[in-house]
C-alpha cells in the first residue's frame, strides 16, 4: 500500500477538510464527564493478562462461534497486534481470527508482502505467526453477502466476507493508529473495511461508486475523490456490521494503543512510531471508544520520546474525525463517554 500513501496525501490536497478538536483533555477530566454516557474501560497495561481483564471488565461475555476481528498486519509491517499479546483473550473466548483480503497491492518487488488474495494472505498470517496459535478464517476467502445498511446515503448494502454467517458474536479487537486515507484506524474501520470483502472494500472507499473491484481503476480520483463520502461510507458499513451482530449473540469492541505509526497496519512500510504506548480501551459503543482514543491523542504532551503532532496532522488532513461525527448522527453510537480506569 506504500504506493497510495502519495496518491491519498494529492487527494487531500484542496479538500475541505475539518479540524480535529484540539482542546487538551486530560484522562481525570474524561473521567468526570457524568454517569450517563457511554463507559470506556481503561488499562494503562498492555499485557495478555490486561487484555483479559478488560474484556471481563464489560460484562458482556462472549457466546457461540466467536469472532475475533482483527488485523494480521501486511507483510513486512511490524506494528500489527502480535499472536503473544492476544492469545490470552482469543483462548478465553475459544475464538477465530477473522480477516478479509486487500483491495490493494504493494507494487513491484513486494509481492511476498500482499495480502490481496487468499493464497498471498494466508502466506502473510502464517508468517505472522497466527496460524500456529489459532484457527484463522479469511471471510471473503470463497464468496461474500450483502447485510443491510440504515444510512444509504452513499451504499445500499455492505458487502461483507461470506463467512461472517458462520459467527454468533464478534469481539472488534482494533489496533489504534494512523491511517492513510481515513486519518486513523480504530474501531469503526475495523468493522467497516475490515469486515468487507474486496469488492465490499471498493464499493465503500468509492462511496457506491464500484461495486466490483478494479484494482486498476479504484485508487484514482474518480472513484475516491469524495472523502467525506468514504468516511460516511465507512460509518454506515460499521453500523451494518454492528446490526448483524447485535441481532445475533453480541458484538464488543476493544483497543490497544501501542506501536502507534501514522500509518496503518494495512501498510507494509509505514512511518516509524513516534508516540509512546498508551493502553487498552474497551467499551460496547465503538463510537464512544474511538472518541476516546481521539481525544486521547490530543491531549498528549510533545517530549523527546513521545510527539502527537504527525498523527494529529494526518487525522486532520484526511478529516477523518468526520467518520466519528457521521457514526453518532445515522445512531451508532455516543460520543460523550466516561472513562473508567481498570487498574485501581
Amino acid at each position: 500500500m506504500k504506493n497510495l500513501t502519495v496518491l491519498f496525501a494529492t487527494l487531500a490536497v484542496g479538500m475541505l477538510m475539518g479540524c480535529v478538536d484540539k482542546k487538551q483533555t486530560t484522562e481525570k477530566e474524561m473521567e468526570q464527564k457524568g454517569n450517563n454516557e457511554a463507559t470506556v474501560y481503561l488499562t494503562r497495561e498492555i499485557t495478555p493478562e490486561s487484555l483479559v481483564r478488560i474484556y471481563k471488565a464489560l460484562g458482556v461475555p462472549a457466546q457461540g462461534r466467536v469472532a475475533v476481528k482483527m488485523s494480521t498486519g501486511e507483510g513486512s509491517n511490524p506494528n500489527y497486534l502480535k499472536p503473544e499479546l492476544i492469545k490470552d483473550l482469543v483462548y478465553e473466548v475459544n475464538g477465530t481470527i477473522v480477516e478479509c483480503n486487500t483491495a490493494y497491492g504493494n507494487g513491484p518487488g513486494d509481492e511476498q508482502d500482499d495480502r490481496n488474495s487468499s493464497e498471498n494472505h494466508w502466506r502473510v498470517i502464517e508468517r505472522h505467526g497466527f496460524k500456529a496459535l489459532f484457527p484463522v478464517d479469511i471471510m471473503d476467502e470463497y464468496d461474500e453477502i450483502r447485510i443491510p445498511v440504515e444510512d444509504q446515503s452513499h451504499i445500499k448494502y455492505d458487502i461483507v466476507g461470506g463467512h461472517m454467517a458462520n459467527y454468533d458474536f464478534m469481539i472488534a479487537l482494533n489496533h489504534f493508529k494512523g491511517h492513510p486515507m481515513g486519518g486513523y484506524g480504530g474501531a469503526l474501520k475495523n468493522l467497516s473495511i475490515g469486515c468487507a470483502s474486496q469488492n465490499g472494500k471498493a464499493y465503500i472507499h468509492s462511496a457506491g461508486k464500484m461495486e466490483k473491484l478494479d484494482m486498476d481503476k479504484l485508487w484514482t480520483p474518480e472513484f475516491i475523490g469524495d472523502q467525506d463520502g468514504f468516511l460516511e461510507s465507512m460509518a454506515a458499513a460499521a453500523q451494518a456490521v454492528v446490526n448483524y451482530f447485535t441481532k445475533q449473540k453480541g458484538i464488543i469492541y476493544i483497543s490497544v494503543m501501542n506501536n502507534m505509526s501514522i500509518d496503518c497496519d494495512c501498510v507494509d512500510h509505514p512511518e516509524p512510531v513516534k508516540l509512546e504506548d498508551y493502553g487498552i480501551l474497551a467499551s460496547t459503543d465503538p463510537v464512544a471508544l474511538d472518541q476516546a482514543c481521539i481525544d486521547i491523542i490530543n491531549q498528549q504532551k510533545v517530549t523527546a520520546t513521545n510527539d502527537p503532532t504527525d498523527l494529529l496532522s494526518r487525522i486532520d488532513q484526511q478529516h477523518g474525525v468526520h467518520t466519528i461525527e457521521h457514526a453518532e448522527k445515522i445512531g451508532l453510537g455516543s460520543r460523550q463517554y466516561t472513562i473508567k480506569s481498570i487498574d485501581e
